[in-house]
């Protein structure tokens, strides 16, 4: 076989791929896939396949800030199965339902640091600065702050303001999360959707099929996707490599 050949497709499976050498993590938006993106995680740490650096956008970043900041998958999962409505929802005046202030409090109580910079892995976070219109990537300052901002969906949350500038959903303009991701070795879970799947040197694309379809008034369907997606990752791990890309 050429020398020339891409990597992915002389290897057996995405774990052998994944352990060969050090991977960066990105995670896709998606509403609130935050469920599966941590199922996917926890199944990763399981089989002892850990992130260098992570990366989203919107529910990715929720998941690779808390992770970054030291929270374990399981942890995380059992934040999240124990997750109400109550615990976020805050409708004010506005530009949109929710002031935000909960969720933030939310992420004060969950995150063992604050800011970037005592984060135990790199990581980065696309947001949509509105004056400008464009994708910025967060990867300093305010933890919480951050996360709320690429996660700020709009007409649902009211903007993030971060150094008198106002954010909303990274996915706005950055779905798959990955505009501040550094060049090398990358996993990307993609949330499936009507977008296509990107594309990008020395990235594997791992895509979960069947996903329960979670939202504020549907986390049940959360706690499901949760589960649904660390037993998909696990299927996934032994699959081989197409084109990129491993369904499962």
């Amino acid at each position: 076989m050429s020398s020339a050949t891409p990597y992915y497709r002389r290897v057996r499976t995405l774990g052998d791929w994944l352990a060969d050498a050090p991977f960066g993590l990105a995670m896709s938006s998606g509403f609130f896939a935050f469920y599966a993106h941590t199922g996917m995680l926890a199944a990763l740490v399981a089989r002892g396949l850990t992130p260098a650096h992570v990366a989203g956008s919107s529910a990715g970043a929720l998941v690779a800030g808390a992770w970054a900041a030291g929270v374990p998958p399981e942890e995380l999962a059992g934040v999240l199965e124990r997750l109400e409505r109550r615990d976020f929802w805050d409708p004010a005046p506005g530009a949109g339902l929710l002031a935000g202030k909960k969720f933030d409090a939310l992420l004060r109580r969950m995150l063992p640091v604050t800011t970037f910079d005592r984060c135990h892995a790199p990581v980065r976070m696309s947001a949509f600065d509105i004056l400008a219109r464009r994708t910025r990537v967060l990867a300093s300052g305010d933890l919480a702050h951050a996360i709320r901002a690429s996660c700020a969906v709009p007409a649902m949350f009211h903007p993030v303001w971060i150094a008198r500038r106002p954010y909303w959903d990274g996915g706005i303009l950055d779905g798959p999360g990955i505009a501040g991701v550094p060049p090398g070795r990358l996993l990307y879970h993609h949330i499936a959707s009507r977008s296509a799947l990107p594309r990008r040197v020395d990235m594997v694309t791992v895509v979960l099929r069947d996903l329960p379809r979670a939202g504020p008034f549907r986390l049940a369907a959360g706690r499901l996707a949760l589960a649904h997606a660390r037993a998909a990752t696990e299927r996934a791990l032994d699959l081989p490599i197409t084109n990129g890309v491993v369904h499962a």
